[in-house]
């Protein structure tokens, strides 16, 4: 994930929202082109970019979450807000 420092602060872009469909209770991300159902970790990590939580600050509390190393998490979460970065869903800020 080249470009993006553990330092950064990650957030949904304006153009995105966490919501859980009504019908099925899935965790989704909204977007006006489209929709991406979210598993529970994609989700726990979005509930955390709220522009103010460093990614490293982000990945120690989902070490803490599922009890295992941040290292052990770190490319995980790297692919995952890389690829919503990719897509313009999510934004990185100093």
């Amino acid at each position: 994930m080249s470009g993006i420092d553990v330092k950064s602060r990650p957030e949904l872009a304006a153009r995105a929202r966490l919501q859980t469909d009504a019908t099925t209770g899935q965790r989704v991300l909204l977007y006006p082109e489209g929709i991406i159902e979210l598993n529970a970790t994609a989700h726990d990590i979005l509930v955390r970019c709220d522009g103010k939580t460093t990614l490293d600050e982000i990945l120690a509390s989902l070490a803490a979450e599922y009890e295992v190393s941040h290292e052990d998490l770190r490319e995980d979460v790297f692919a995952c807000l890389d690829e919503l970065h990719r897509r313009n869903l999510i934004v990185f800020t100093p």
